[in-house]
C-alpha cells in the first residue's frame, strides 16, 4: 500500500473490547498531558489542544463522553476528545444529506479541483501530520509521514479520475436508437476506519468518494481520535475557504453507539468498513438486513511461499519487513513463511539474524525500524498466541516475550516446527508473530495458501515463469492480492486493494473501485419516429 511497503492492518472498531485502554483509565490531570510539554508543543499546529471537539458538520461541537488518547510507547495521556453522542450523530448526518445538494451538482472536475485542494493541504502539515500519527497510533515516523503521503497520492489519482469516470454508449440493435450506461453518485458514504491507518484508509475513500460526488461521514477508530480531528481541520479548511458546506467531510469521533447507527441507518447510502472480521459480519448483517451497500475490508491470514530456486537476497528483507513492519499490525502482514524443505534451516538462520539487528525505540525516533503494538490488549493477545503456538507444538526460535520498557512492547517472534493446518496458524494474531512452514512440493503449498479463511494477500519466490503463472491462474492463489517477488504487503494506490472469503470482498484505491461509489443506470434513448421492440418482438 505505502512506498516504502508498510501497509494496512485491520481491528475492531465497533467493539468495546478493542477500547478497554481508552474506558478504563481514569481522567488524566490536564498538566500531565503530553500536549502541554515543550516537546510536543507542535501538536497545536495542528489546531489540537487539551480538549478537542470530536464533531464537525460545518461547525465543530460534540455532547458525548471526554475520553482521553494515549501514546502507545510510553502510555502517557496525549489530550482528550469529547466524542459524539446519538443526538450529535443525527444532527451531523442532515447537514450532511443537505450539503450533497450543492456537492452533487457541481461538475465531477471541479469537484477534483477541490480534492486537489485537500491534497496541496496535506502536503503542507505531512511532517507534522506524520508525526502525530507515530505518536497516537505508534507506528515508525517513516510510516507516519508515508501514510500521510499516500492521502497526497490517491488526491492526485482522484483529481485524474474525475475526468474520465463514466459508461460507454454501447451500440442498440433497434435503428434510432442509443444506448448508454450513466453513473451517478450514490450520496452519502459512511466511512469506519481502523486504528492501524488513520489516515491513509480514510483518503482511499474520502478523494475517491468526493469525485464521484458523494458527501461523507467519518468514524475514526476511538483510539486515535486526535489525527480524526487534525485530519479533519485540515479539509474542512479547504473545504470553508472554498464556500462550500463543511458537512461535505463530516466527522463523528466515537464507540459503539455510533458505529452501530452508522450501519442500520437507511440514509446512509455505502457504509465502507474496515476493522476485524468478526466485527464486519455484524457490520455486514445490519447493513444487508435493510438492503444497503457495504465495503469490507477485513483481516488477512497472508502467507509467502518461498520455493528452493528463491533468490534469498530478495526473501530475507522481504520476509522481515512483512512481519515485522507495523509491530505485524497490518492487514497485509505475512503471518505464515513456507520454505521448500531443502532451505527451511538456511532461511530460518538467516532471518533470526537480521530480526536481531531490528531496530526498537520510540517509534518519532528517525532510526527505529519498529515500535509498540497499539494497546494492551494488543499485548496480551500476543502472549496468548505464542503460549498457543507452545502447546501445539511450536518451536519459539526468536522472541516471544514482552520487552522491558514503558509501552507496549513485544519481541518480533519467529515459531516453527507447527504444522500447516494448526489451529493458532489459523488464526489471524494481530501481532508480530511469524509462523514458519515446511513445504514440499507446489501443489500442496498453494493448497495450503488458500486453506485459511481469509484471502487478501499473498506472494511467491521463485525464478519458475511455469510456476508463476500457474500461482497467477485459477489454481493458484485465492487472494485479492497476488505477489510474485515481492511481500505481502506494498501495494500501490494504481491498482484496487482489498481481498476474498473473510477479509469482506471489497475493493478501495484504484483500479475501477470508483464503481462502487457509485450506482449505474442503463439508458435507452429513442430519437427516431418509430417505436421498435427489442428481440424484434411485434406487439400490434
Amino acid at each position: 500500500m505505502l512506498p516504502l511497503a508498510f501497509s494496512l492492518s485491520r481491528q475492531i472498531i465497533l467493539g468495546r473490547r478493542n477500547i478497554l485502554r481508552y474506558w478504563h483509565k481514569p481522567p488524566a490531570r490536564m498538566s500531565a498531558l503530553l500536549i502541554n510539554q515543550p516537546q510536543y508543543s507542535w501538536l497545536k499546529d495542528l489546531g489540537l489542544k487539551e480538549e478537542n471537539e470530536g464533531v464537525y458538520n460545518g461547525t465543530w461541537g460534540g455532547r458525548g463522553e471526554v475520553v482521553t488518547s494515549y501514546c502507545p510507547a510510553n502510555n502517557e495521556p496525549i489530550a482528550r476528545v469529547r466524542q459524539a453522542n446519538l443526538a450529535d450523530y443525527e444532527e451531523t448526518l442532515k447537514k450532511a444529506k443537505e450539503a450533497w445538494k450543492i456537492w452533487a451538482d457541481m461538475p465531477a472536475p471541479k469537484r477534483g479541483e477541490i480534492v486537489r485542494q485537500i491534497g496541496e493541504a496535506l502536503r503542507q502539515k505531512i511532517q507534522i501530520l506524520g508525526n502525530l500519527v507515530s505518536l497516537e497510533m505508534g507506528k515508525i515516523l517513516v510510516e507516519g509521514v508515508g501514510e500521510v503521503q499516500e492521502y497526497v497520492d490517491i488526491c492526485d489519482y482522484a483529481v485524474g479520475l474525475s475526468r474520465m469516470i463514466g459508461g460507454p454508449i454501447l451500440p442498440s440493435e433497434r435503428p434510432g436508437h442509443a444506448l448508454i450506461e450513466q453513473w451517478n453518485p450514490l450520496g452519502l458514504v459512511g466511512i469506519i476506519t481502523a486504528f492501524n491507518f488513520p489516515v491513509a484508509v480514510y483518503g482511499w475513500n474520502n478523494a475517491i468518494a468526493l469525485i464521484c460526488g458523494n458527501v461523507c461521514l467519518w468514524k475514526g477508530a476511538p483510539t486515535t481520535p486526535l489525527i480524526s480531528v487534525a485530519v479533519t481541520r485540515i479539509v474542512a479548511k479547504v473545504l470553508e475557504d472554498n464556500n462550500l458546506p463543511g458537512a461535505i467531510c463530516s466527522m463523528t469521533c466515537g464507540g459503539a453507539d455510533i458505529g452501530t447507527a452508522m450501519a442500520k441507518d437507511e440514509r446512509v447510502d455505502l457504509l465502507s468498513f474496515t476493522g476485524s472480521t468478526q466485527v464486519g459480519k455484524l457490520v455486514s448483517v445490519m447493513v444487508q438486513e435493510r438492503f444497503g451497500r457495504s465495503l469490507l475490508e477485513l483481516g488477512g491470514n497472508n502467507a509467502i511461499i518461498v520455493f528452493e530456486d528463491a533468490d534469498l537476497s530478495l526473501v530475507i528483507p522481504s520476509a522481515l519487513f512483512a512481519a515485522v513492519g507495523t509491530a505485524g499490525q497490518r492487514c497485509t502482514t505475512a503471518r505464515r513463511l513456507f520454505l521448500h524443505e531443502s532451505i527451511h534451516d538456511e532461511v530460518v538462520d538467516k532471518l533470526k539474524k537480521a530480526y536481531a539487528q531490528i531496530r526498537i525505540g520510540n517509534p518519532w525516533d528517525s532510526n527505529v525500524l519498529y515500535g509498540p503494538v497499539h494497546t494492551k490488549q494488543a499485548v496480551n493477545m500476543f502472549l496468548g498466541a505464542v503460549e498457543d503456538a507452545k502447546k501445539q507444538g511450536g518451536i519459539v526460535v526468536c522472541g516471544g516475550k514482552t520487552i522491558d520498557r514503558p509501552g507496549n512492547y513485544v519481541e518480533p517472534t519467529i515459531v516453527t516446527g507447527l504444522d500447516h493446518d494448526a489451529s493458532v496458524v489459523h488464526r489471524e494474531t494481530f501481532a508480530p508473530i511469524l509462523y514458519v512452514l515446511k513445504f514440499k512440493n507446489e501443489d500442496e503449498v498453494y493448497t495450503w495458501n488458500n486453506e485459511v479463511k481469509h484471502g487478501l494477500s499473498s506472494s511467491i519466490f521463485t525464478k519458475d515463469l511455469g510456476r508463476i503463472f500457474r500461482w497467477l491462474g485459477p489454481k493458484g492463489s485465492d487472494c485479492g492480492i497476488v505477489n510474485v517477488n515481492i511481500p505481502t504487503s506494498g501495494a500501490e494506490i494504481g491498482g484496487a486493494f482489498g481481498g476474498e472469503k473473510h477479509t469482506g470482498g471489497g475493493r478501495e484505491s484504484g483500479g475501477d473501485s470508483w464503481k462502487q461509489y457509485m450506482r449505474r443506470s442503463t439508458c435507452t434513448i429513442n430519437y427516431s419516429k418509430d417505436l421498435p421492440l427489442a428481440q424484434g418482438i411485434k406487439f400490434q
